[in-house]
């Protein structure tokens, strides 16, 4: 127990929140010596609480984000205004944003389109291919054939053919992820790396700090180094007050020589595989790639990797063969995607959407957090009132109790609407799945709340007649027999305490 008191003191994530804690409070006691000056420093922060709150009001930000803004800033003006002018708004830093979207600009020349398999797409449904135009024009990532795909859940599924794969690289590994711990999952994959580092494959890994940083260990990038394996973490953690520190890498990425890649919810920890019951059995998914459409995977790693490590990689040299991409026969149609908090485009939401409000006869849906804007709900809402078969799954046991809170909040709404709700009443609920009409589905990592759609990096693929799309479906209606579902009279029977405390937790939701 000591150990483990001894260990959360010292982590460095302690330490910049003490830090961060440290800086809140100079700013209060700042405040609170300003007092025999009290009514004429109300006054000027008055002042400036109100041009604050108009400038927001006037900004593209989502109403509900604005709310979760503007109410500190009215409640507390002075406080509210001090942390706002400290914390900036929901923007990264200014250099942290040019580095990252120069290395994209400059190189996104080499994510060219096909313009055959658009047309084709164009000639078997035009809405269909609407969708995968949006996901081209905001994204940049085109739309592939000679590409085969495979639906991997739950995560110990997708642990065996992860393993699998790795074994096979001949040329270079590269792994992005969210949370990397260290366990049975880490370490037999560790295993096959250094395996593989000796057989003169290049290995990258790439995680993100705060996602990881209370579960590695110190001298945990040198370890790998040592090893011949290249390391790094995005963007670090900083002992200064900064919503840069809000933008975290929330990719699953695994790129086997750019002819296999492996994506979805699934991170590099044991509760991922069920090796122990951390909230009960963990229900994930995750999609390997094979062909073509991989060499976007590699894109997406190589820019952010360039970004955080401010090297120069020729992504080029890290292009398979043609020869090797035409290996694979076309199963349907493949479009990877990404999507960065740095530009005006809400890549993932907006393909959900795309997928909803197009959506003939049904759209299933997967996710862990059910923290919508008022986009997602009304389009929910909208597609059940016009007859379509929608459902959606959550957890039933979660993994943040307030979260939940949230998410139970919507349901209301949703079931008047038709919607219909169920919770995965053996555990946790993980995984981020849409699929519709046995035509289009898409697996990533963005979550259905603010965080994943407005504040993370985030990929998936989204797919349209491909092997995946049906075994998705048939494995969510599996799911749906060991779930429950949630009814109206359900909810009528929740206390008003807890029902006010909801209320409150909703105003900040864009905040959790």
């Amino acid at each position: 127990m000591m150990k483990k008191i001894f260990k959360f003191i010292l982590n460095r994530m302690t330490i910049v929140t003490i830090a961060i804690i440290v800086q809140i409070v100079f700013l209060l006691f700042f405040v609170w010596q300003l007092n025999e000056y009290f009514i004429y420093i109300q006054g000027l922060f008055l002042l400036l609480s109100t041009l604050l709150v108009l400038q927001i009001i006037n900004s593209h930000s989502n109403p509900i984000y604005k709310i979760a803004i503007i109410v500190p800033i009215l409640i507390l003006p002075i406080v509210g205004a001090l942390l706002y002018f400290v914390l900036g708004n929901n923007k990264p830093m200014k250099i942290f944003k040019e580095r990252i979207l120069k290395e994209f600009l400059n190189l996104r020349h080499l994510l060219a389109q096909d313009q055959k398999i658009i047309n084709e797409l164009e000639g078997r449904d035009k809405n269909i291919a609407n969708q995968s135009k949006y996901i081209l024009n905001a994204s940049s990532f085109p739309v592939y054939k000679n590409t085969v795909t495979q639906y991997l859940s739950p995560g110990e599924v997708m642990f065996e053919k992860l393993k699998e794969e790795l074994s096979q690289a001949q040329q270079y590994i590269f792994l992005e992820f969210f949370i990397l711990e260290e366990g049975l999952m880490w370490d037999s994959i560790l295993e096959i790396l250094a395996q593989k580092v000796q057989e003169g494959v290049e290995v990258r890994v790439m995680y993100d700090d705060v996602g990881s940083i209370y579960l590695l260990p110190l001298g945990f990038n040198q370890k790998l180094t040592g090893m011949g394996i290249q390391c790094t973490a995005f963007n670090p953690v900083s002992p200064v007050l900064s919503l840069r520190m809000n933008n975290r890498d929330h990719r699953k990425i695994v790129v086997i020589d750019g002819l296999v890649a492996f994506t979805g919810g699934i991170n590099l920890a044991d509760e991922y595989i069920n090796v122990y019951p951390k909230h009960g059995h963990w229900k994930d998914a995750g999609i390997m790639i094979k062909g073509e459409a991989a060499w976007s995977f590699t894109f997406m790693f190589l820019h952010l990797w360039n970004a955080t490590r401010l090297t120069d990689t020729d992504y080029e040299k890290y292009r398979p063969l043609q020869q090797n991409q035409l290996l694979y026969k076309s199963d349907g149609f493949v479009q990877p995607y990404a999507d960065m908090p740095l530009d005006e485009y809400l890549v993932a939401e907006n393909i959900y959407l795309n997928i909803i409000n197009k959506a003939k006869s049904y759209v299933y849906i997967n996710t862990p957090y059910l923290i919508a804007d008022y986009e997602v709900v009304n389009a929910l809402c909208l597609a059940a009132q016009t007859g379509v078969d929608v459902r959606i799954v959550t957890p039933h046991h979660p993994d943040k109790w307030y979260v939940h809170l949230v998410t139970q909040s919507y349901y209301p709404q949703l079931i008047e609407a038709g919607v219909k709700i169920y919770e995965y009443e053996p555990g946790f609920m993980h995984a981020k799945t849409f699929v519709a009409d046995d035509e289009v589905a898409t697996v990533g990592s963005p979550n259905l709340d603010f965080r994943s759609l407005y504040l993370h990096f985030e990929c998936g693929a989204w797919l349209f007649k491909s092997e995946a799309v049906g075994q998705l479906k048939e494995d969510y209606l599996n799911t749906l027999k060991i779930c429950i579902q949630i009814k109206s009279e359900d909810y009528a029977a929740v206390k008003w305490p807890t029902r006010a405390l909801q209320r409150i937790l909703r105003i900040f939701a864009p905040l959790m």
